[in-house]
C-alpha cells in the first residue's frame, strides 16, 4: 500500500490546528522529526502559514527547522561519522578540505543555507561528517530565514490546508525575485569561497 505522505502531513497539521496553544509545540516537534527522517518540509512550512499566519508561522518553522537540523547533524556526527571517517581515512585531499571547511564553518553553513540549490535535509547530514563545529553549524542556520519566511508567507495566502501541495511555488513576483537574487549571490559566493579555501588546503599537502 502506497503511503500518501503529503496527505498524512496535512492531516497531522489539521490535528495540530485543533490543539490550541499546545499545538505550536506539537508542530515544532513534528518538524524536528520530519527533518531527522529526511522528509521534505515544504508541506509543513506552507501549512504553518495557513495555521499560524506569516509571522508566528515563520517563527515556529524556523525553530523547528533549526532544532531538526541540529538533531540530524548530531545523529550524523555520532552515529555515522565513525564509519564515514574510516572510508575517507586514506584520502589526504579530502582531509585537507575537511579541515579548511571546519575553520570557515559558519560562513559556509550560512551561505549554503541561503542558497536554494543545496537540499536542506541532506545538507544536515553532509555537514555532520565535516569538521564544522556544532556552534558554527547552529549559528549558520540563520541563513534559513529568507526561504522560511517566503514559504510561510505563501502558505498564509492559501487560506486552507487542502489547497497546499509540495509543488507550490511563490506567486508574489517581488518576493520571488528578492529570494532568487539572494540565493544566486549566496550560491556563487559559496562556490568561489569553498574552492579558494580548498585550494589553499591542498597546496599545503
Amino acid at each position: 500500500m502506497e503511503i500518501n505522505l503529503p496527505e498524512l502531513l496535512r492531516q497531522a497539521l489539521q490535528g495540530i490546528e485543533n490543539l490550541g496553544a499546545i499545538g505550536a509545540i506539537a508542530f515544532i516537534l513534528l518538524y524536528v522529526i520530519a527533518t531527522v527522517a529526511l522528509i521534505p518540509g515544504t508541506i509543513l512550512t506552507l501549512g504553518a502559514g495557513v495555521v499560524y499566519g506569516a509571522v508566528f508561522g515563520s517563527i515556529y518553522v524556523f525553530i523547528g527547522a533549526t532544532l531538526g537540523a541540529t538533531a540530524a547533524f548530531l545523529v550524523g556526527r555520532y552515529l555515522a561519522r565513525g564509519w564515514v571517517a574510516k572510508k575517507i581515512a586514506s584520502q589526504q585531499k579530502f582531509q585537507a578540505i575537511d579541515e579548511a571547511v571546519g575553520k570557515e564553518g559558519f560562513k559556509i553553513v550560512l551561505l549554503t543555507r541561503l542558497s536554494p540549490i543545496f537540499p536542506f535535509s541532506l545538507l544536515n547530514y553532509a555537514f555532520s561528517i565535516t569538521q564544522v563545529s556544532l556552534k558554527d553549524y547552529f549559528l549558520g542556520s540563520v541563513g534559513m530565514l529568507p526561504g522560511t519566511i517566503m514559504y510561510v508567507y505563501l502558505g498564509s495566502l492559501a487560506g486552507s490546508l487542502a489547497t497546499i501541495s509540495s509543488s507550490d511555488r511563490p506567486t508574489n513576483s517581488t518576493v520571488v525575485w528578492i529570494i532568487r537574487i539572494i540565493g544566486f549571490i549566496a550560491t556563487v559566493t559559496v562556490t568561489l569561497y569553498v574552492t579558494r579555501i580548498a585550494r589553499k588546503a591542498l597546496a599545503k599537502l
